[in-house]
C-alpha cells in the first residue's frame, strides 16, 4: 500500500467550490504512479525489461465531493496480478478517515519498444505486495455502448500540455475533455472508463455523445481509432 496527502486548493475546484472529477482522477493517477516507490525491485524489472505499464480501464464511485481547503488522503494498493494484468484499489479519503472516491482499475503490461502485451515472470509477480481487495461494488471492465445514434461534436486536437512522460495523452485528460459534454444540472454518481489506444501529440479526437437514461457515454475517436470510452451514472 502507498499513501499520498493533499489538499483541495483552488486550481482543484470548480466555480462551486468543490473538488473538479478531472482533478480528482489526477489525485489517483498520482497517487498510483508514486506506489512504484514501494516496490522497487518491482521497478527496477520494469526498467530492465523495457516493460510499462498502461491503465487498461477504471471504475470510480463517487461518494462525497470534497470542498475547498478539505485535507485528503489518498490510498492506492495491488490486490492481484496474472503476470499480463494487474488489478489495484485507489481510495480517496477525508480527514475523518471517510472515503469519498471508492476505485479499482486495471493495468496491463506493454513493451515500450514494440507496444505489446508483455508478461512478467512469475517469480517476480510473487514478490510483489498484495493487499485485500477493497469492499465495493465491481462492474465489468468492457463498457457495453448502447445501439443509439451518438451526437457528433467537433474535432478536439491533442496538445503538448495533455501529454505526459509515457509520450501520450494523460489519461486524466480524457476526465477533463468528457466532462466539458456533461450538462451543467448532471451530478454523476459513478464513473467507468475504458482506455482501448494512448492518443499521441497532434491527434485529431472525434467525441460522440449518447445518452440512455441516467448514463451518459462520450466516445473519445478518431476517423482510424477508438482512444477512449467514459460511462457516466448519475
Amino acid at each position: 500500500m502507498f499513501t499520498t496527502h493533499d489538499i483541495v486548493t483552488t486550481s482543484k475546484t470548480g466555480e462551486d467550490g468543490k473538488l473538479k472529477l478531472f482533478s480528482a482522477f489526477q489525485l489517483m493517477q498520482d497517487c498510483s504512479e508514486l506506489w512504484f516507490d514501494s516496490e522497487p525491485e518491482f521497478g527496477a524489472y520494469m526498467r530492465r525489461n523495457n516493460i510499462t505499464q498502461l491503465l487498461y480501464s477504471r471504475q470510480v464511485d463517487i461518494i462525497r465531493i470534497p470542498s475547498y481547503k478539505e485535507k485528503l488522503t489518498i490510498s492506492t494498493s495491488v490486490y492481484e496480478c496474472n503476470g499480463y494484468y494487474g488489478y489495484r484499489n485507489t481510495i480517496i479519503y477525508d480527514e475523518k478517515g471517510l472515503p469519498c472516491y471508492a476505485t479499482w482499475s486495471t493495468g496491463v503490461c506493454v513493451n515500450h519498444a514494440t507496444g505489446r502485451l508483455n508478461k512478467m515472470e512469475a517469480e517476480m509477480v510473487q514478490s510483489m505486495t498484495f493487499d485485500p481487495k477493497y469492499d465495493m461494488e465491481y462492474l465489468d471492465r468492457k463498457i457495453v455502448i448502447p445501439k443509439i445514434e451518438a451526437l457528433s461534436s467537433e474535432p478536439v486536437m491533442v496538445m503538448r500540455n495533455d501529454i505526459d512522460y509515457n509520450r501520450h495523452m494523460n489519461n486524466a485528460q480524457y476526465i477533463r475533455m468528457a466532462c466539458e459534454y456533461l450538462p451543467t444540472d448532471y451530478a454523476p454518481r459513478r464513473v467507468r472508463v475504458e482506455y482501448k489506444k494512448p492518443a499521441k501529440l497532434g491527434d485529431s479526437l472525434y467525441p460522440q455523445l449518447i445518452r440512455q437514461d441516467d448514463k451518459i457515454f462520450v466516445l473519445v475517436n478518431s476517423i482510424e481509432s477508438n482512444y477512449a470510452v467514459i460511462e457516466f451514472t448519475a
